[in-house]
């Protein structure tokens, strides 16, 4: 797969391309017992907790986003500060790798874990969420750990649940925090077709897809679907 795309695919509107030739190749489930990082995991120890900061002060709420798939509750990798995790159902959990974060959203009255929390607890059930969120995490991520994190996750989402992958565009790609690749539409359909998912739409959120040249808080945002069972 390329490093870096430039998709010009068009905004709010249903997707039906085919996977790209660049579709990530299938790859074994990740080890039962485990579980990817993720948000900030590719930066150095010593430089998390800035970037961190950085993210969450310029990680706008996606909350809208995720009704768009429908009510339920929301298992969200990378909860951060846990803005969207608490507009998000009754039951819904996020999951962060910064144990700062989790602390953040459960002094918020949130469910929230680390990833090998997470695998331990009473919520890693498979089918158990209606709907998976992850948001402004894959572009810190190379393909391999992208690949990784979907496949460890979205079987805790039932059969006919909704997933919803959101990336920076290029004002956000600049301002870091130190992402690993620019993470496109192209890229997405291709992570969402490695992950078995089937893709419903692709838009440009807030704003048309032009504005995310100069706006941080526009994004990619992919909505896909677990096949029904």
């Amino acid at each position: 797969m390329p490093g870096r795309t430039d998709s010009s695919a068009a905004t709010d509107r249903p997707d039906t391309a085919a996977p790209t030739p660049g579709t990530p190749a299938a790859r074994p489930p990740h080890p039962a017992g485990t579980a990817p990082a993720a948000s900030t995991v590719r930066l150095p120890a010593h430089r998390r907790r800035a970037a961190l900061t950085r993210l969450l002060t310029t990680r706008p709420p996606f909350a809208r986003q995720v009704r768009r798939i429908g009510p339920g509750r929301v298992l969200e990798i990378g909860c951060g500060d846990g803005e969207t995790l608490a507009a998000c159902a009754p039951g819904s959990v996020g999951i962060d790798h910064d144990p700062r974060s989790v602390a953040h959203c459960r002094a918020r009255g949130l469910a929230a874990y680390t990833a090998d929390a997470f695998l331990a607890g009473p919520h890693a059930r498979p089918g158990a969420f209606d709907a998976l969120l992850t948001a402004h995490v894959l572009q810190h991520l190379d393909d391999e750990q992208v690949e990784d994190l979907l496949r460890a996750y979205v079987p805790y989402v039932r059969p006919g649940g909704g997933v919803l992958l959101i990336t920076a565009q290029e004002a956000g790609h600049r301002a870091g925090p130190d992402p690993v690749r620019f993470t496109d539409f192209t890229l997405l359909r291709a992570f969402a077709a490695s992950a078995g998912l089937t893709v419903r739409r692709t838009y440009s959120h807030p704003l048309p897809r032009t504005a995310g040249r100069v706006l941080r808080t526009n994004s990619f945002v992919l909505v896909g679907q677990v096949p029904p069972g």
